[in-house]
């Protein structure tokens, strides 16, 4: 089968092969055809090592598609069902999952470490461990959840990673309150569903920060009462809110830098909620006198902060009431074997998402 394989960490292409084999099929397990998958920033970080992933790898953890197989002991699964990709699945039984924080169970990372797929040259790793951007994956059954008929495949990709994160940032994590100021910084289409959540809780103002303007455009579309570059963003914070700082910042590139700027423009007693996922060595600092005095709320916010498979089912609810707007954050399509294509649009910040079509 064909897959697309990084084969080392720093390469900026990956090179579609044609003798792929994805394994570890068995009890427990389910081989998917992948239909859509849509192409993350996460992927790109892990390619470049910002993000810890053992290589070769295929990446792609944002994906759809249907039940080839079954094995032994997967009950509510069968061939022919369709599916979305959770590449973070609950265990049920951990300590975080009993607590009803199933976004912070470790069992689905567990899985990064077991090799997904093989070629004659040796195994290959599935990023997250899925690994999407392949015509099949085998994963825990887990990972495999169910979607409507009426779902397509390339919208449910994205609920996948990217709109639930983004969604459930505003509505789980923040929780905005009517009324409220907000700003996000980074409006590709994780940044973009946020700032539907922040529009469907009711907020005031929405104020979208990213430096490309197709990307400042497309915000004001989905619901940001204004968008500005970067360097526009304490003229924003002073004609919206008077100086004082906004109520809500959502971070959503995952570096300090922004995050330190979005600590800036928060207003005492506000909320700071860092979406976007950075590197290990990159610190952000905060002297100990500001932190006590602001009393701002720093919140991280791991895959939309809430139970995934309530978000999944809320998402779909929204989207079939037309309270949210799936469709238009796929802005590109290509076929797998134009994945470096792909590539290219999202560090350009030509996308909000590309859907690889496979």
């Amino acid at each position: 089968m064909r897959a697309a394989v990084l084969h080392e960490i720093g390469q900026d292409k990956l090179e579609v092969l044609d003798d792929v084999e994805a394994v570890g099929f068995g009890p427990g397990k389910v081989r998917i055809r992948v239909r859509a998958t849509g192409l993350c920033h996460s992927d790109l970080s892990a390619m470049s090592g910002v993000l810890p992933q053992p290589a070769p790898f295929v990446p792609g953890h944002e994906g759809a598609g249907e039940i080839l197989e079954v094995g032994e002991g997967v009950t509510n699964l069968k061939a022919g069902d369709r599916i979305v990709v959770c590449w973070l699945p609950a265990c049920g039984v951990c300590p975080a999952c009993k607590r009803g924080q199933t976004e912070l169970c470790l069992a689905g990372f567990m899985n990064a470490g077991t090799p997904n797929f093989k070629r004659p040259g040796g195994d290959l790793f599935g990023f997250a461990g899925t690994g999407t951007f392949a015509e099949e994956v085998v994963v825990d059954a887990g990972c495999a959840v169910p979607i409507p008929d009426d779902v397509p495949f390339d919208i449910a990709a994205l609920i996948g990673c990217g709109v639930t994160t983004g969604l459930g940032a505003a509505l789980n994590t923040a929780d905005v309150a009517a009324g409220s100021s907000v700003a996000v910084i980074g409006c590709g289409g994780v940044g973009i569903s946020a700032i539907q959540g922040a529009r469907l809780k009711g907020a005031a103002e929405i104020v979208a920060v990213d430096p490309v303007a197709s990307r400042r455009e497309s915000a004001l579309k989905f619901g940001a009462t204004k968008a500005v570059s970067p360097d526009e963003l304490p003229d924003a914070k002073q004609q919206v809110t008077g100086g004082e700082g906004f109520d809500y910042v959502f971070e959503v590139v995952g570096k300090s830098a922004t995050a330190r700027t979005a600590y800036d423009h928060t207003r005492r007693g506000g909320t700071l909620v860092v979406v976007g996922a950075g590197a290990m060595d990159d610190f952000l600092q905060l002297n100990m006198f500001e932190l006590f005095f602001d009393e701002k709320r720093i919140l991280p916010s791991m895959y939309g902060g809430g139970d995934v498979l309530t978000s999944y089912e809320r998402t779909i609810a929204l989207w079939r009431a037309g309270r949210i707007d799936l469709e238009g954050l796929i802005t590109h399509r290509v076929p797998l074997a134009d994945i470096n294509e792909a590539l290219d649009q999202m560090r350009t910040g030509t996308a909000l998402r590309t859907c690889i079509e496979i």
